[in-house]
């Protein structure tokens, strides 16, 4: 089953940790997003494979916006 991964905040991705096709662990950090001058790490809920990228570094996000699409 596929989930979403979606940003908390409305903030500018700042780094992108992941590929697609690489597996991670349940909290591994997979973005890194920059809201208010600070950094957030946005983390893998649940150990998965990577299976879409929906966003690039310095992309501008919203709040609820998907990011991620882990498998």
């Amino acid at each position: 089953m596929s989930i979403n991964i979606v940003a908390p905040m409305p903030g500018t991705v700042s780094e992108v940790l992941v590929q697609v096709g690489d597996v991670v662990k349940a909290d591994e950090e997979l973005i890194v997003l920059e809201a208010m001058k600070m950094e957030n790490p946005i983390c893998a809920p649940r150990d998965g494979k990577v299976k879409e990228i929906k966003v690039g570094e310095e992309d501008k996000v919203d709040t609820n916006q998907a990011l991620i699409v882990l498998e």
